[in-house]
């Protein structure tokens, strides 16, 4: 899809429409304070190609030496010295990629990190990022999202910033800070294009599969455009533009803001339980948790058909909520908005077992973790990928271990533990944790059996704390009726000396919860006749592996 131009309007049409070179033939005014000199201004302001002469000439002062306070000088643009102005990394959630426009290898993103002109940044699902711009502007980059920074830079100590980017993939919220001068510049091409002269938050979508590019209203005016005509929205509307065929779409209300029910946040806690009323028109909900002293940064964020939802996790702090309606063409509607507190929760407690990434032998696999401090309960998920979007399982109890009720089938999972308190307020998640099922059973290494006298010895590999075994012995590989079938305490079992023949032994770990895993595979021992055997010393046995 071709770029189409989204052109901010504050009092002027023609200052929203400044293109960069009609910028250079601009003036910035600086009104004179006490002590101002020119030479003093000429080299905090201009390039160092321009001396303050020309300064002088260009306001027609005659005496340089007295600058009157109040006086106001103008500053040809062109002449403005202009510096590189970073982005700022506020804030990162979830996997954020950065492809470096200095060529370096992708990595990973964190907060704090400066963004540079090339920079490109990617959000994974579940994911957003959160910028500041040298104006204190910022921008909210969500999932499944893509942005280019094309132009970073400041025009010294005036503060007009220059700042161009590209929204490639996914959507952008803007929160623009009023202009300081006629240069100053807020620029989102691709597919749109959103220039702001004026304070100014808006939404913009590149646009998706079958749905079209989007700018949404929410303060201040925009002028969405492109070759074929221009649409002017006002807040509480939103134009889409298909593509450069034809002209925005006219402006349109945005859907209203759902209402949500009364006991909605009166008593905030973990679990959150959301309610609200269905919204005529409305395909799906967006509902968003994000800072309250800060909206553009994200804590939590999921779409929904249906008008309820429930949040399991939050830090702690002062939130704010925010949810809305979704048409079919993915234009998002004014926000129902509730600020509430989350108190200090219960933080996760520490895991014991499995360890991370171990590989577990069995389909109801045990877990076990220590209590936190304040913890009362604990819960725990399962899920086949890290973010735990869709958990497998979820099991609660007032101990510290449990086995799943459900058999799981072999492969790659993740687990994770949360804390409750005395009032069932559930704290965080603890980091998820790898593990491997496997459908194999635990090998119990059986030694060679030992004969002493009339009695046979067999003995094997221990199992964890706890656990009991039991062997059976078999004069054929069914093991339909065991010659031996015995549980005991520690891993060796005595029985009587059979005369001759050849032995099947297998062995099975069984849990001090009284879950027994599969036996192991079936090894032969095989006795010579018993004239064999010396009156007081071992026998030679053949012990096979089946």
């Amino acid at each position: 899809m071709s770029s189409v131009v989204v052109r901010v309007f504050a009092t002027l049409l023609a200052a929203a429409t400044l293109l960069p070179a009609s910028a250079a033939a601009q003036d910035w005014t600086y009104r004179v304070r006490p002590g101002d000199t020119l030479w003093d201004l000429g080299g905090a302001y201009l390039k160092p190609s321009v001396p303050w002469q020309q300064l002088q000439q260009h306001n027609r002062i005659d005496n340089p030496y007295r600058l009157p306070p109040g006086q106001p000088l103008r500053f040809p643009i062109g002449w403005l010295r202009v510096e590189p102005a970073p982005a700022r990394v506020l804030a990162v959630r979830g996997p954020v990629q950065l492809a470096a426009g200095t060529g370096a290898a992708t990595r990973a993103l964190q907060a704090g990190e400066n963004l540079h002109i090339g920079d490109v940044v990617q959000t994974g699902a579940d994911a957003s990022l959160t910028l500041e711009f040298a104006d204190a502007s910022r921008l909210q980059l969500r999932e499944h999202s893509r942005l280019r920074l094309d132009q970073l830079s400041r025009y010294g100590r005036t503060g007009m910033v220059d700042t161009r980017m590209r929204l490639q993939q996914g959507r952008a919220s803007n929160r623009v800070t009023p202009a300081r001068g006629p240069a100053s510049r807020y620029i989102i091409d691709a597919p749109t294009a959103t220039s702001s002269v004026r304070g100014t938050v808006f939404r913009v979508s590149a646009g998706q599969a079958g749905q079209p590019a989007a700018t949404e209203v929410l303060e201040g005016k925009v002028q969405v455009g492109n070759p074929r005509g221009q649409q002017l929205v006002h807040p509480g509307q939103a134009s889409m533009a298909p593509d450069m065929d034809a002209a925005p779409m006219a402006a349109s209300a945005l859907l209203p803001a759902p209402s949500l029910a009364a006991e909605t946040l009166q008593r905030p806690g973990l679990p959150l339980q959301l309610h609200w009323q269905p919204v005529d028109g409305a395909d799906h909900y967006r509902i968003e948790v994000v800072q309250a002293a800060m909206a553009e940064i994200l804590l939590f964020a999921t779409t929904t058909t249906d008008p309820r939802l429930t949040i399991a996790a939050l830090p702690p702090g002062q939130h704010r909520l925010l949810l809305r309606a979704v048409d079919a063409q993915g234009v998002e509607g004014l926000d129902a908005s509730a600020d509430f507190s989350l108190d200090d929760q219960p933080p996760p407690p520490l895991t014991v077992a499995p360890l991370h990434g171990q590989d577990v032998n069995s389909d109801r696999p045990r877990f076990r973790w220590t209590r936190a401090p304040g913890a009362q309960a604990s819960v725990l998920q399962i899920a086949s990928e890290p973010q735990f979007l869709s958990p497998l399982q979820e099991q609660a109890t007032t101990g510290t271990d449990l086995r799943l009720r459900q058999p799981l089938p072999p492969g790659q999972y993740f687990w994770r533990v949360a804390s409750r308190d005395g009032q069932g307020r559930q704290g965080p998640y603890g980091d998820a944790l790898p593990l491997q099922l496997t459908d194999l059973p635990v090998d119990p290494a059986l030694q060679p059996p030992e004969a002493d006298g009339k009695a046979l010895t067999l003995r094997w590999q221990p199992g964890s704390a706890g656990q009991t075994y039991r062997v059976q012995v078999s004069r054929n590989g069914a093991f339909e009726a065991p010659w031996l079938d015995q549980t005991v305490e520690q891993p060796q079992v005595s029985f009587k000396r059979p005369w001759h023949g050849t032995l099947h032994v297998r062995v099975q770990y069984i849990d001090d919860d009284g879950h027994a895993g599969p036996f192991s595979p079936a090894q032969q021992v095989s006795l010579p006749c018993r004239l064999c055997y010396g009156a007081g010393g071992g026998a030679a046995l053949l012990w096979l592996l089946l």
